[in-house]
């Protein structure tokens, strides 16, 4: 009986074949011959704004007369500053207590210095809330303020007194979304 016994140098090419195609797949596969890229945005910052106003005459009078006969006046003045970084929406309230019997006799007109235009006129203590409009950061107005006792005041106005308290206030304009380039 006779074996065939195959050619060794067949079988060696066979298996060097094999070895070679599983090297280059190994190679090829777990090399991670990949293309890569990569970029950083560095100091990315980002800072709230404030909101403040300045008061020319804070915590004092804007106007202070005693002895007012019937058809004085008495004017005074006011610098308000929006102070801080942000634009804001601006109000005035008054609270106003008299014992004036006729409160139509003693009357207030507040103007805009820069725009001589009317900002409030009615009776002292009507004023209530009103709305200044919006102010730019670093915006100033100035107020003029002028109470008048009415020519027509008769002897019971005589000796009262009526008092004000002037508060500013200022709101942060609304949020925005804003996209950079």
């Amino acid at each position: 009986m006779t074996t065939a016994i195959a050619n060794p140098s067949r079988r060696g090419r066979i298996l060097l074949s094999l070895a070679g195609l599983l090297a280059a797949g190994a190679v090829a596969v777990g090399s991670g011959a990949d293309f890569a890229a990569s970029s950083v945005n560095t100091d990315n910052a980002f800072t709230s704004g404030s909101l403040s106003l300045s008061n020319s005459k804070a915590n004092s009078a804007v106007f202070n007369m005693s002895n007012l006969k019937p058809g004085d006046s008495v004017t005074g003045s006011v610098a308000i500053t929006n102070s801080g970084t942000l634009p804001a929406s601006f109000t005035l309230k008054e609270t106003a207590t008299s014992t004036f019997p006729n409160a139509d006799l003693l009357t207030l007109k507040i103007t805009d210095a820069k725009n001589p235009k009317i900002v409030w006129a009615g009776n002292l203590g009507a004023l209530g809330t009103t709305g200044l409009g919006s102010w730019a950061a670093g915006e100033q107005r100035e107020f003029v303020f002028t109470v008048t006792l009415s020519k027509d005041a008769t002897n019971a106005e005589q000796g009262k007194t009526a008092t004000a308290l002037y508060a500013w206030g200022a709101v942060q304009a609304e949020g925005q979304n804003y996209t950079q380039q």
